[in-house]
């Protein structure tokens, strides 16, 4: 497949080369080479982890910026709910919609307004014959890209719907081409306003044979000052929430799964929870379940790495937003027993396991036993020294011929002590 654009970067001149990121990248993405980090895109699944441990500020989200939008004669901005846990004694959501208009957009369509028609059409889809449970959702793009990379015998399991930021692009687009006919399809443009680089990498690359309606992705900490100002509290704003309590709630792990109606479920966030979870479900280690909703980013998607506040401060803002919204504003028309086409994708990305050693099976197996070979010799306490997370990693580095057998400076002295 062609080279996959990513949306966490390196900033060398701020790297020390200590081993923060090296211990927590849960794809071993990351070595220590030259005194910096090296990111292996082939492995990088923009999950953020890196940018959140990092001390020294070495890693940055690299997004789209506002001013992009500028090549559109009609502008419509797709903010994510957890836009609206940034602010602090919010009390109506229109005042977020409302600011995002004075700030250049022409129209404003909710994300999650777009997630209650999904949550709805995801109760049918758990319904279908002969599909493969437990369902895993779609709707984080780093756990898609982990489960192709890491868990390729799990791929069967992701459900075919296409996450919200999906369908709320393709029907603002239709909207505003039924409400201003003046327009060609080429001069709306929509953006969303998201907490995660993983949509950044989503929207750049496509998934597989899909391409995304999405024109823009801005961060929430682009534009969040610039909203703030906007955000008037006085009796002029214009009316235009419709989501409710399922729509908001998929900003916050669980959100999602509850609103399936469905008790079989599990809910995890955190991408060690999540890795830990995936491998229970590969093992058969775990209940009969219906549905599983996995965020790698911790709390859900209010965790992002773009967004502005406190993940568990930006939960509770959107739990007392809540009180004051409907269970819903969005519903399916019941009467079809069929998913329509704009809400499905036809096939997943195909990438390369990075458990796959060798495209020959006979290549692999003697790569393998000379890795646990070496493996063995190695001290086996993981000190990241050599540049690589493991020993187990840095054993495939050098099997792999990609660095020095000497590189293990523990096991180098101890041969240098006995030479004596």
């Amino acid at each position: 497949m062609d080279r996959y654009e990513h949306s966490v970067l390196l900033d060398k001149t701020k790297c020390t080369g200590c081993t923060s990121c090296l211990k927590h990248c849960p794809t071993e993405a990351i070595r220590i080479s030259d005194g910096h980090a090296v990111i292996n895109d082939s492995r990088c699944i923009d999950c953020g982890e890196c940018i959140r441990i990092c001390p020294h500020q070495a890693k940055k989200a690299v997004s789209g910026k506002l001013d992009n939008m500028k090549r559109f004669k009609y502008k419509i901005a797709l903010p994510a709910p957890t836009l609206y846990g940034q602010f602090d004694n919010l009390d109506d959501i229109d005042y977020v919609l409302d600011g995002l208009k004075k700030i250049g957009f022409d129209d404003v369509y909710e994300v999650a307004k777009a997630a209650e028609l999904v949550s709805a059409y995801t109760r049918m889809y758990l319904k279908t014959e002969g599909i493969k449970k437990p369902l895993i959702s779609s709707a984080c793009p780093v756990v898609v890209r982990l489960i192709e990379l890491r868990f390729p015998l799990l791929a069967e399991n992701i459900i075919h719907m296409l996450p919200p930021m999906e369908v709320a692009a393709r029907l603002a687009k239709e909207r505003a081409l039924k409400e201003h006919p003046e327009f060609k399809p080429e001069e709306i443009g929509v953006c969303f306003i998201s907490p995660c680089p993983a949509k950044v990498s989503y929207v750049k690359n496509g998934f597989a044979d899909y391409k995304s309606q999405v024109d823009e992705v801005v961060s929430i900490k682009d534009i969040y000052f610039l909203l703030i100002n906007e955000m008037s509290h006085g009796s002029d704003i214009e009316t235009l929430c419709e989501s409710g309590i399922i729509g908001i709630g998929w900003a916050s792990s669980g959100g999602e799964a509850t609103a399936i109606f469905n008790e079989n479920f599990l809910a995890a966030d955190g991408i060690e929870n999540v890795i830990h979870v995936l491998e229970q479900v590969e093992n058969g280690n775990i209940p009969t379940l219906e549905f599983i909703e996995l965020n790698a980013c911790p709390g859900g998607c209010v965790g992002g790495v773009m967004a502005m506040q406190n993940p568990f401060i930006a939960k509770a803002r959107l739990q007392s937003l809540r009180h004051s919204l409907p269970v819903s504003q969005n519903f399916i028309d019941n009467s079809n027993d069929y998913i329509p086409e704009g809400y499905l994708f036809n096939e997943l990305p195909q990438y390369k396991p990075i458990t796959r050693l060798s495209d020959s099976i006979v290549e692999s197996m003697r790569m393998l036993a000379d890795i646990q070979k070496l493996r063995e010799s190695l001290p086996g306490i993981d000190c990241g020294a050599c540049g690589a997370p493991t020993c187990r990693a840095f054993a495939e580095d050098v099997i792999r011929k990609r660095v020095s057998p000497d590189g293990c400076v523990i096991l180098t002295a101890k041969r240098a002590e006995g030479e004596k």
